[in-house]
């Protein structure tokens, strides 16, 4: 299958996708640390991570899905959200909060 497809089922069949370096149990990097502080500050507990640093497809091809050039990367029911600096940004204003809710998301 095209990793474009694979990248596609991955981010609609799940609520909250998560494109980090490491997993949440051990990020490899401080920005995906940072993503998934966010995410558990916020209580979501339906996250689905994939690991880019075991799949150099998924790597290169999810920067080219969202046509954004850094990971981590968070998507919410199918739709691209942004990366750490967007997920801060938006967890300090509570536009996060506010969206994950919108979404029914757990």
């Amino acid at each position: 299958m095209d990793i474009q497809n694979v990248i596609r089922e991955q981010v609609t069949s799940n609520p909250v996708v998560l494109y980090m370096k490491g997993t949440p149990q051990f990020p490899m990097c401080g920005f995906s640390a940072t993503a998934v502080q966010i995410l558990k500050n916020l209580g979501v507990t339906e996250l689905f991570s994939v690991n880019v640093l075991e799949n150099e497809d998924i790597r290169s091809g999810i920067k080219e899905f969202a046509n954004w050039p850094t990971i981590p990367q968070l998507y919410i029911k199918g739709e691209f959200v942004g990366g750490c600096d967007i997920m801060r940004e938006m967890y300090e204003n509570g536009e996060l909060k506010t969206m994950l809710a919108e979404a029914g998301v757990k």
